[in-house]
């Protein structure tokens, strides 16, 4: 937590408008950013050292973008020990010598860098996108190590600290680059991450050890300084364990740079092979998206409206435009690169009835951003037909959930549903996904949630992300706990009903928030409308590093 941050900022209700959203969001940016705060910045410098976000200005080209993910870790977490902003460290993606590299650097500001649950969840994620984008990695080591206090919540289980280290090595065993600079303390498990890249550098004045001078005192009663144990004059000439010694935080980084140019470039992914030259990419008219998408979802919006304000010279191919509306597909170009839409319609629509059906009807109204068994059945198809192309998925994800109902029984909503979910699971191209508004039950699931792995999952402030919406929701919870009162013979009077309805509602606005989702990494970054175009080109170009494609196996896919 920050000098400034305040305890209860995480239980604020949502914003009501754009306006004070964007300037919401922004203001809790600025605050997981700021780490520790100021008086721990200086603390770092010093020790003439770089906090985590100066050492990354310095190492990434000049005038490029420094992606930044997961920047909201660990919000409104661990307040009783202070919190974690940004959960301890700063990840993100940066060009280095013109290329992307994934960069993970522990920000020492914050509890001298210690591992928290969300650190080792926030490193796991991070370089997971590594591994499937085959982006090459820098790691800028600053750590105290695991935080002690909540060591059974880090050490044991697959996806917590020790993954780093798995992942490490798988990453290497693949030939993805990894480079690794220490910057200050490097102790116990996580000296093996250093030691476990391709190259190791070292400053002056960092240590590495797996045991401290006190811990080693303890273990075997030996006596000996920081420096002989694990400095890096040792390591560069008795232990032999660091490639290169540096005197300072910006030689290594001009040394990290140096080393990071020489690197072989690997080909590029199929759908990379088709980009449009960058001279004739011409982009869409430029146009305010929180004009177009309500900040509540209350106004209905042409999500193909969304889609021409995001692709190349705004021209769409939209795929099967007359049937299952409630989901539009199509192919477009996204910074020259061949991208496959899958977005969530969120117009009222007036849909064409069967032959046969209730004598008299000839039209239905269908609801803007329901899933129905015809919507089903087109997006599972695209997705194949994307696949077959070879070209990256974007789902624009604004849902509520699949219709229910007897009628939408009788028509096989749950097979259909089935066989969307099917194709979404054993897809093998890659996959973004961008949440603008709901992104409810199991309508999360059809339009390529977090369980279903993205490359990338991006969310506007505007998201909601939950089993169902707030007023849905809070209904639901007051009649259970009605129910269990009446149970015990108790009869709550309107008054009492009234502060049950409006706690059990404030709890779960608090968790639609998408900061909730952000700081539980639910979702990999929250970022701006207007900045939409660029980030997704930008993860397109992540995406592109990688080569390899699977053969497409659907298993049984209901019909």
């Amino acid at each position: 937590m920050t000098d400034s941050t305040p305890a209860t900022e995480a239980t604020q209700p949502l914003p009501p408008s754009w306006p004070q959203a964007l300037a919401d969001w922004q203001r809790s940016a600025e605050q997981m950013r700021a780490g520790g705060g100021p008086k721990a910045q200086q603390r770092q410098h010093d020790k003439n050292r770089l906090t985590a976000r100066e050492r990354i200005r310095q190492l990434v080209d000049g005038g490029s973008e420094f992606d930044e993910l997961m920047t909201f870790a660990g919000w409104g977490m661990y307040e009783e020990v202070g919190g974690c902003p940004s959960g301890g460290t700063v990840t993100g993606i940066g060009q280095i010598g013109g290329r992307p590299w994934m960069i993970i650097a522990n920000d020492a500001t914050v509890k001298a860098g210690a591992f928290f649950p969300i650190t080792a969840k926030k490193v796991i994620r991070a370089q997971t996108i590594a591994l499937e984008n085959h982006l090459p990695v820098v790691y800028l080591v600053d750590s105290a190590g695991v935080y002690l206090p909540m060591q059974d919540e880090i050490f044991p289980d697959q996806d917590d600290f020790g993954r780093v280290f798995y992942l490490n090595a798988r990453m290497s065993a693949l030939g993805i680059p990894q480079i690794a600079a220490i910057m200050g303390n490097c102790v116990a498990g996580g000296a093996y991450l250093p030691v476990m890249c391709d190259t190791l550098i070292m400053t002056e004045g960092s240590g590495l050890y797996l045991a401290g001078p006190a811990l080693v005192k303890a273990a075997i009663g030996q006596v000996v300084d920081s420096e002989d144990l694990g400095g890096a004059d040792m390591h560069a000439s008795i232990a032999g364990t660091v490639d290169y010694k540096e005197p300072d935080d910006e030689s290594a980084l001009r040394r990290v740079r140096a080393l990071a140019d020489l690197y072989a470039q690997g080909d590029p992914a199929p759908f990379a092979r088709r980009r449009t030259p960058a001279a004739e990419i011409q982009a869409p008219a430029q146009r305010d998206l929180t004009e177009l998408v309500s900040f509540d979802s209350a106004s209905p919006y042409d999500v193909r409206e969304l889609i021409r304000a995001l692709v190349d010279s705004g021209e769409f191919h939209e795929f099967k435009p007359e049937y299952g509306e409630t989901i539009v597909c199509g192919f477009a170009r996204l910074g020259g690169f061949p991208a496959a839409f899958v977005a969530n319609q969120r117009t009222v629509i007036k849909k064409k009835m069967k032959a046969g059906g209730v004598p008299g009807l000839t039209t239905r109204i269908e609801v803007g951003g329901v899933i129905y068994g015809d919507s089903a059945d087109k997006a599972a198809r695209f997705i194949l037909d994307a696949n077959q192309a070879g070209v990256p998925l974007i789902f624009l994800s604004d849902v509520t959930g699949f219709m229910v109902g007897r009628d939408s029984e009788q028509e096989g909503i749950i097979r259909r549903g089935a066989k969307l979910v099917n194709a979404v699971s054993n897809s093998v191209v890659p996959k973004i996904t961008l949440i603008t508004g709901g992104s409810f039950g199991a309508g999360n699931y059809a339009m390529n949630g977090k369980a279903y792995s993205p490359r990338f999952l991006f969310a506007w402030p505007s998201a909601k992300y939950a089993v169902m919406s707030g007023n849905a929701a809070a209904k639901t919870l007051l009649d259970i706990q009605l129910a269990a009162l009446k149970r015990q013979g108790h009869e709550p009077d309107d008054e009492e009903l009234q502060a049950m309805y409006n706690q059990v509602k404030a709890k779960y606005d608090t968790e639609l928030d998408p900061r909730y989702a952000a700081s539980r990494l639910w979702v990999d970054e929250i970022i701006d409308p207007n900045d939409t175009r660029e980030r997704l080109i930008r993860a397109l170009e992540a995406c592109a590093q990688n080569p390899h494609q699977e053969e497409l196996k659907v298993g049984v896919f209901q019909v």
